[in-house]
């Protein structure tokens, strides 16, 4: 059984929001979905780290899960900033149940627990800015952040955000302290792509080992995370 990780699938089978007018994303959900199934097993477990689907609402989101569902796997979604559909757990968990979605599961407020580990995070964010909203997201998040972390049964836990806490440039001084308060060794993150991701970090900083997971970033092909 392997863990498996990616951000930023950005799918639109809903909506008129295609990515393959991008630099180096033409025929990305096929590339995705060969990647994917040659590399995942069907008792494996892929986290999907935000910014999933272009969708308004549910209705829109149906032909996205549809997809995300029949790939290989189990998975495991967060919030990113695209994702607009986003709503109570309640209602996810009801939208899931309804349509059939069977093998997905969503990271808010909870985290997940394997062998000898857990699985923890949220959206994040990146507070770069004065303005007063920003401040009130970013601590709202970082609260995210720690009900995720506080309800992880073991003491080894890999966090998993849509923003980046650092880049090669500036950090999230709230979200990183957080991580190492906690004593995290791994954190991966999305929402970089194309010119933006040469300001992504890749490598150690306070004993903390980060990587960018985003869906160009990878080649559109899931990351090994861990064997168990």
């Amino acid at each position: 059984m392997s863990l498996f990780a990616i951000a930023d699938t950005h799918l639109s089978f809903g909506t008129d929001k295609p990515m393959d007018t991008f630099e180096g994303w033409q025929d990305y959900t096929a590339r995705l979905e060969k990647n994917w199934n040659n590399l995942v097993g069907d008792d494996d477990y892929v986290i999907i780290a935000g910014d999933i689907s272009w969708a308004m609402n549910f209705e829109q989101l149906k032909p996205d899960f549809d997809f995300i569902n029949k790939l290989n796997g189990k998975k495991i979604i967060s919030k990113g900033n695209h994702d607009y559909w986003w709503n109570t757990i309640t209602k996810m968990n009801k939208f899931v149940s309804e349509n059939g979605f069977d093998t997905i599961s969503f990271l808010h407020n909870n985290s997940f627990d394997f062998d000898d580990f857990s699985i923890c995070g949220s959206r994040g964010w990146f507070f770069d800015s004065d303005e007063e909203q920003d401040e009130k997201v970013l601590n709202r998040e970082v609260q995210r952040i720690k009900l995720s972390l506080d309800s992880a049964r073991f003491e080894n836990k890999i966090v998993f955000l849509h923003y980046p806490p650092i880049t090669t440039n500036d950090t999230c001084d709230e979200i990183i302290n957080l991580l190492k308060n906690y004593g995290i060794k791994k954190c991966y993150y999305g929402h970089l792509h194309g010119v933006a991701a040469k300001f992504a970090f890749d490598g150690e900083v306070d004993g903390i080992d980060f990587k960018l997971i985003s869906c160009d970033r990878l080649g559109f092909t899931p990351y090994l995370i861990s064997k168990f």
